[in-house]
C-alpha cells in the first residue's frame, strides 16, 4: 500500500485503551473504567450476579483495575525500555528464525501467496487451495514448515529461560512473549504480512480491511497444565487474525468461533475448530471467539493482530468511536493522522 508522497507514516493508539476492554479474570468479563461511580453503576449489579458479593470483593476488583490501567499508561515507555534491555543482554539461540525465509513456509501457504500475486486470482480460485471451516469465513492452512517451529519453540523457550525482562501479550494471556520487543518485527513479520498475508486477506477480507493491512501486533501465547488452559470469548483489536499452531504436544484445545461482535450471544451458535500444529487459522479480527482448555502437554500460539489504519481511522474497534489519537511507539494500535481525504479512500494492493 502506498503512502500520499511515499512520507513515514507515525502509527497511533486510542485513548480507549486505558479505560476499555478490561478483563476481570475472576468473573471472565470484559469491563470499561472511567471513574469508580460509573463502573459502579454499570457493573456492581453484573458483578453481583458472578459472584462478587461484598464490599471486599468489589474493593478488590477496584483494585485489580487500576493496576492494570496504570501499566497500560506506562505500557510504551515499559515496552521500550524491555526491548531495549533484551537487545543489549539476551544472545539469541537461533539468530536466523529472526529473518523470514521462504524454506520456513510450508508449500500451501508459498501456493496461495503466489496465486494471489499472479494475474486474474479470485477469491474462488483462493478457496480451491485452502481448506474452509464450518465457522463462517474461518480458513485453515498450513504455514510453517514443523522443522521451523520446532526451532522457533526453541528459540522462545531459551528467551523464557533468560534474565532479559518480559512483558505479557494481553490482559488475558498471561505467559507468552511480545515478538516486537524480541526484534521480530523488521525482519520477520512485516515481511510475512505485506509479502505473504496481504495478497491472501486483499481477496478474502477486502470488506473488512484486508487489502490496506498496514500494521500490526505480534505474540506467542503458551498454554501449560500449570499455567493459562483456556482463552475465554472475546474478540481481537485487529481487522484480521491469524493464529497458528506451533506445537508441542497437547490434547483438546480446540478454538471455538460465534458471530461479529455485534450480534447478541443469545442469537449466536459457536462452531469448534481443531487446531493443528504448523497450520494457521485465518478470521475476521472482529468475529468472537475463545480458545477451549488443553487437558494435557503444552501449546504455543503465534498470533498475529493485522490492522488497517483506512479501516480503523473512521472507528475505533474497540470503543465504536472516532478514535481519539494517543502518541505510541512503532505500530501502537495503527491509527494514523492521515487527512479526512484519506478515509474515504478505497485500499489498494500494490
Amino acid at each position: 500500500m502506498k503512502n500520499e508522497e511515499d512520507e513515514e507514516v507515525k502509527f497511533y493508539t486510542c485513548s480507549c485503551f486505558t479505560t476499555d476492554n478490561i478483563f476481570l479474570e475472576d468473573y471472565r468479563l470484559h469491563v470499561r473504567f472511567e471513574s469508580e461511580q460509573q463502573f459502579r453503576l454499570d457493573y456492581q449489579a453484573v458483578l453481583r450476579r458472578l459472584g462478587c458479593v461484598t464490599e471486599p470483593q468489589f474493593e478488590d476488583v477496584l483494585h485489580k483495575i487500576s493496576q492494570e490501567v496504570e501499566r497500560r499508561r506506562c505500557l510504551c515507555a515499559k515496552s521500550a525500555e524491555r526491548a531495549a534491555a533484551i537487545k543489549d543482554i539476551y544472545q539469541p539461540l537461533h539468530p536466523h528464525v529472526y529473518h523470514l525465509q521462504e524454506a520456513f513456509m510450508a508449500p500451501q501457504f508459498k501456493q496461495m501467496a503466489e496465486y494471489c500475486r499472479s494475474g486474474g486470482a479470485s477469491e474462488q480460485g483462493l478457496l480451491d487451495l485452502l481448506q474452509t471451516e464450518a465457522a463462517s469465513r474461518v480458513y485453515r492452512f498450513t504455514v510453517f514448515e514443523k522443522s521451523f517451529c520446532e526451532q522457533l519453540i526453541e528459540e522462545l523457550e531459551h528467551f523464557e529461560r533468560s534474565s532479559a525482562p518480559k512483558g505479557r501479550p494481553n490482559t488475558m494471556n498471561h505467559y507468552g512473549i511480545l515478538l516486537n520487543e524480541l526484534g521480530f518485527d523488521e525482519g520477520f513479520i512485516t515481511p510475512l504480512r505485506e509479502h505473504f498475508l496481504l495478497p491472501v486477506t486483499s481477496l478474502l477480507y477486502p470488506d473488512c480491511g484486508g487489502r490496506c493491512l498496514d500494521s500490526h501486533k505480534a505474540f506467542v501465547v503458551k498454554y501449560d497444565m500449570h499455567e493459562d488452559l483456556d482463552l475465554s470469548y472475546h474478540y481481537d483489536n485487529a481487522e484480521v487474525t491469524l493464529n497458528v499452531s506451533l506445537g508441542k504436544d497437547f490434547t483438546d484445545g480446540n478454538l471455538y468461533f460465534g458471530d461479529m461482535r455485534q450480534v447478541p450471544l443469545s442469537e449466536t451458535e459457536c462452531s469448534e475448530v481443531e487446531h493443528r500444529v504448523t497450520e494457521g487459522l485465518l478470521h475476521r479480527g472482529q468475529q468472537m471467539h475463545g480458545a477451549l482448555p488443553i487437558s494435557s502437554g503444552q501449546r504455543w500460539n503465534l498470533i498475529i493482530w493485522m490492522r488497517a489504519s483506512q479501516e480503523r481511522n473512521k472507528l475505533c474497534p474497540m470503543c465504536n468511536k472516532r478514535p481519539t489519537l494517543v502518541e505510541g511507539q512503532g505500530f501502537a494500535d495503527g491509527f494514523t493522522s492521515r487527512p479526512a481525504a484519506w478515509l474515504n479512500a478505497s485500499c489498494v494492493l500494490t
